[in-house]
């Protein structure tokens, strides 16, 4: 327990200088595109005179230079302050609060179906490498890995939702159904089956063959040799010696997908429709909301840097060099 506590305090440390290159960054980076807030309002709206639209530059902070505005976001963002939306006419803090919760659920379902299936889909096929099994598992998760999660979320749309008709198209929900307690949550969860599918089965691939290859690996080393001269049961070795020893690379690859795997939700809640962070940076982008973008941006930052710190801590669990004095964290 001490060694994770020293290794997550030296990540969160580590932390503070990436959120503020991505605030940095993005920062810089919105700023070099055309257009804003004000542009993308006369264009919804089919424009105004110059005194409104010099009203709104002054309303929404638009009229002063890039680099006051950046010190006025910098000293909000001090403050716990993510700035105003101005497609929204809120608080960017309030506008995200209310979409995060479905993307945490969406990507949390999702990660548990990736990691748990393909993490025990890997010691199955890795239990006998080169068997019939291991083919056969090793191909089709090639296979599954390659379909692009967009096309998978596609198809099983066309054949659940269309064809056979057990599931929803699309949202988080039915639209005014009047439900509460477990029927709403059952209802959810029959809206959630096709998206977390969609974008878990892509990446449970990718677990499975990266488990499959550690254990095949594993299984020459010596220490497994040794095992099996002492007699211990196959069963015990698999799971106590092999799998566990092959599971280090696992977790680690969850910590790095975990940021594709956001990147991949846009693309999922899109095709969905589901209203999260996703959809939501895209409706910032369509209206030049700066403010909303670089918050969602941040939110998502953060949100890759606390997995990464469970991650870290998991794999500090796993082996007892990882944290440990004298050793590289």
């Amino acid at each position: 327990m001490r060694r994770a506590l020293i290794l997550l305090l030296r990540r969160l440390i580590g932390a503070v200088p990436v959120l503020l290159i991505v605030a940095v960054g993005a920062f810089l980076l919105l700023e070099a595109a055309p257009g804003d807030a004000v542009d993308a309002y006369l264009a919804a709206t089919g424009g105004a005179d110059s005194e409104r639209v010099s009203e709104l530059r002054a309303e929404w902070g638009l009229d002063r230079g890039p680099l006051q505005r950046f010190l006025a976001y910098a000293a909000a963002l001090a403050r716990g302050d993510l700035g105003w939306s101005t497609a929204f006419q809120r608080p960017v803090l309030d506008v995200i609060s209310e979409r995060l919760p479905s993307t945490l659920i969406l990507m949390g379902l999702a990660t548990a179906l990736a990691f748990g299936v393909g993490s025990l889909l890997g010691i199955f096929a890795g239990a006998r490498p080169g068997s019939l099994r291991d083919r056969a598992l090793s191909l089709t998760s090639l296979a599954v890995y390659a379909m692009p999660g967009f096309w998978l979320g596609l198809v099983l749309i066309v054949i659940f939702a269309v064809d056979l008709r057990w599931l929803p198209i699309g949202g988080l929900e039915t639209i005014a159904s009047g439900k509460s307690g477990l029927d709403r949550f059952l209802d959810i969860g029959r809206h959630l089956l096709l998206p977390v599918a969609s974008l878990g089965i892509v990446y449970l691939a990718l677990y499975l063959r990266l488990m499959r290859d550690s254990m095949a690996e594993i299984w020459k080393e010596d220490f497994v040799r040794a095992a099996r001269a002492r007699g211990i049961p196959r069963r015990r070795l698999i799971l106590r010696h092999v799998a566990r020893n092959a599971l280090l690379p696992v977790v680690t690859m969850l910590g790095l997908q975990f940021g594709s795997m956001l990147g991949g939700s846009i693309v999922v809640e899109g095709v969905f429709a589901i209203p999260g962070v996703g959809r939501l940076a895209l409706e910032a982008v369509s209206q030049r909301d700066i403010p909303l973008l670089l918050g969602v941006m941040l939110i998502s930052a953060v949100i890759v840097i606390a997995v990464n710190l469970l991650t870290d801590i998991a794999y500090a669990v796993l082996d007892p060099r990882v944290g440990s004095s004298g050793t590289a964290a």
